[in-house]
């Protein structure tokens, strides 16, 4: 004879049963990923401009220097004029820079040009944990500027001891201060950072 009082049914048996029991299953549950926060994802865009302006500054820099070099053999020569309009004039002239950008802080003996590699990888260093932290596109491709030019110098200065310089810009019989293209990669990022830094607004609801 049947029970007339049959056992309530179990938890997840009957009508919707199988469903609940699915849902509350944690192989059913979907994995919730947080999206990047906003520090990470501008410290990705930050190094994907700056870094391959990086590396494209530091191979035009070393490519010019080998021409320089090996191919003009300016430190033979020592003197190419290039151009000559009215009272300005651009040549190529051989000047083995053993301070820092424009001459700044030169010296011979080998303790002054590892010193001064030495200081231009840690800036290099900092500079690329700038970028990381870059929030906007000009910064960014900026700080590769001068990243660019800091290891072409920190090469020169490994190889050889001091910087293969050769622009020779002058106007009126006054010249400018003999420089590379590392040089002017570190004078150009260095006012755009500048500019940035005075001109910049600040964003909406800040």
């Amino acid at each position: 004879m049947a029970d007339p009082n049959p056992p309530p049914p179990l938890a997840g048996e009957g009508r919707g049963g199988g469903a609940a029991a699915a849902r509350d299953s944690p192989a059913a549950t979907p994995l919730l990923t947080s999206p990047p926060k906003r520090g990470e994802e501008r410290g990705v865009h930050g190094l994907r401009l700056g870094l391959p302006i990086a590396a494209l500054l530091l191979v035009l820099d070393q490519f010019s220097k080998w021409w320089i070099l090996e191919v003009a053999r300016l430190p033979e020569v020592r003197h190419i004029p290039l151009l000559s309009t009215g009272p300005f004039g651009l040549d190529l002239t051989m000047v083995w820079n053993r301070g820092v950008t424009f001459g700044l802080l030169s010296g011979d003996g080998p303790m002054n040009h590892l010193i001064l590699a030495l200081l231009a990888a840690v800036i290099a260093g900092l500079l690329l944990r700038w970028m990381a932290r870059a929030e906007t596109r000009p910064v960014a491709g900026a700080l590769g500027a001068v990243v660019g030019g800091a290891v072409g110098n920190v090469i020169d200065r490994l190889r050889f001891g001091a910087v293969a310089d050769f622009v020779d810009a002058h106007a009126w019989d006054w010249h400018w201060y003999v420089f590379n293209l590392a040089d002017a990669a570190i004078v150009c990022g260095v006012a755009v950072l500048l500019a940035d830094a005075l001109f910049r607004r600040p964003p909406a609801g800040a």
